[in-house]
């Protein structure tokens, strides 16, 4: 990622997928070995309150790192983010070490509109070798689009520092409501890709 930054996050969401993606699959079986009569919907649940809870306590733990919060808080989102999809793609029965979930984690993260768009920018992620690109507009581009969860906090984090200091834990909890929202938009939009089609009446 450091020899290739324009490419960060197509970069990341492999990686995820191979990091995260086999320990997704052994937490889906594991639960339907203990409850085989648990559906999709049932995991999905379970899985979305397990990474909501989980992204209030990241949000929280970001806001206590002063001037270093957003770059806490943009790793806490992005790692919850692509543990949450991973699992929802286990709870439907998909394999979440499957490559294909690193398009679907860029779509639905929003960090690529379709997943055309997502497919061509991890071939060319792959394809890069060689020593590297300079720093520059793609690698700005990539930050860019690397924070986009957390883009709309941004003008925020200066108000939660003043306001901090009138009201003692101010940014914790704006923090903590603000990732867990964000994260449940994420769950919705991944559960409603998952999920099967229902049979009509």
């Amino acid at each position: 990622m450091l020899d290739h930054p324009g490419y960060a996050p197509e970069l990341l969401a492999l990686s995820a997928v191979e990091a995260l993606g086999p320990a997704a699959a052994a937490w889906a079986r594991r639960l339907r070995q203990r409850y085989p009569e648990a559906d999709g919907d049932g995991l999905a649940r379970l899985a979305g309150r397990r990474f909501v809870r989980q992204a209030g306590v990241g949000g929280a733990t970001a806001a206590l790192a002063g001037a270093f919060a957003p770059v806490v808080e943009l790793a806490a989102v992005l790692w919850t983010q692509a543990n949450l999809v991973l699992h929802l793609a286990a709870a439907y029965g998909r394999d979440p070490a499957d490559p294909e979930r690193a398009v679907e984690l860029l779509v639905l993260a929003q960090v690529h509109p379709d997943e055309a768009s997502a497919r061509s920018a991890l071939a060319a992620a792959r394809a890069a070798d060689g020593p590297g690109e300079q720093p520059g507009p793609r690698a700005a581009e990539a930050a860019w689009r690397l924070a986009a969860p957390l883009a709309a906090q941004a003008g925020g984090w200066l108000a939660l520092r003043w306001a901090s200091r009138l009201l003692p834990g101010a940014a914790l909890v704006t923090a903590a409501v603000g990732d867990s929202a964000a994260v449940e938009r994420l769950a919705s939009r991944a559960v409603a890709a998952y999920r099967p089609p229902r049979p009509r009446a």
